[in-house]
């Protein structure tokens, strides 16, 4: 018979190691921290060995928590993610794709489509998050993010370098336009910012695209329409708010019919690729393959 630590008491060491706290373990678990500091000492005792060492109000991890942290975690991962297959009956047949929400609805939904075509019975879990994204514990088969850098240990497949051109609804450029496209002519209330949030510094701005534009000033924000989803500002220069700095992959439908117009052949390239990101175990399945060769194609 295998020889097995208290369960729970692993449990609440996970947590508390991977919150470096009692107190935020007591509140993901739903307990007090008295209780989870009794459960950890509940595990030292039964290992023999001291897990936490407190340094003022910092809480580390021993030499002897660092030695089974690792192995914990995976353990409870392995077994989060059989219970959420083994409950929902699908472990063969469910595909979860995690994305970014500009992604979602634009891109990522008519490539589901094609998807679905071969696999007309999948089950397809679409999850519009935003990074980080627990791949293991929520047990994602593909997500997709920007850049290639935020899930170290994961399968990493380059889909697609985008690129922002200016970009506005037709009539919104006959009313305020000019027959040169001259966007130093327009007036500042009239541009559109994307603020990308507190996690991204690499998107380019109204301030690099007037940067090769020698002599000119760029608009200032604070004058103009600001959104915090590139997405959304398609959306607001489709309806004719203003112009926006329109990332091509999210704008090519209207582009394509002409809600939108391109306002110059240049652009410019995002600072990181868009990436999949695979557990390798799962890279071998069929629908997986298929949706990364679909989600890489033009």
């Amino acid at each position: 018979m295998k020889r097995l630590p208290p369960l729970n008491a692993v449990r609440t060491f996970e947590v508390a190691a991977r919150l470096s706290s009692f107190a935020g373990a007591g509140a993901e678990l739903g307990v007090s921290a008295a209780a989870v500091s009794q459960q950890v000492r509940h595990l030292e005792a039964y290992f023999g060995k001291k897990l936490f060492v407190r340094n003022g109000n910092r809480l580390s991890l021993t030499d002897a928590g660092l030695a089974i942290y690792p192995q914990t975690s995976r353990a409870l991962d392995d077994i989060a993610a059989m219970t959420v297959r083994l409950l929902e009956g699908e472990m063969r047949t469910r595909l979860i794709v995690s994305v970014p929400f500009s992604l979602a609805e634009v891109w990522l939904a008519p490539k589901l489509a094609t998807l679905l075509e071969s696999y007309p019975q999948l089950s397809v879990d679409v999850r519009v998050e935003d990074d980080p994204v627990d791949l293991a514990r929520q047990d994602v088969d593909i997500r997709v993010s920007y850049g290639d850098y935020h899930y170290p240990g994961m399968e990493v497949i380059a889909l697609m370098h985008d690129q922002v051109v200016p970009l506005c609804a037709p009539e919104l450029w006959y009313r305020h336009g000019n027959s040169d496209f001259d966007l130093g002519r327009i007036h500042e209330s009239l541009f559109i910012h994307t603020e990308w949030g507190a996690n991204y510094a690499s998107h380019p701005t109204w301030s690099d695209w007037y940067a090769a534009e020698p002599g000119q000033v760029p608009p200032d924000p604070a004058l103009g329409r600001r959104s915090g989803l590139s997405s959304l500002s398609i959306t607001l220069a489709r309806l004719g708010c203003g112009i926006a700095l329109g990332q091509k992959l999210i704008a090519q439908p209207d582009l394509a019919s002409g809600r939108l117009i391109a306002l110059s052949s240049r652009s410019l390239s995002l600072g990181h690729p868009y990436c999949a990101f695979v557990p390798t175990e799962k890279r071998q399945r069929a629908n997986v393959q298929s949706l990364i060769e679909i989600l890489g194609a033009p």
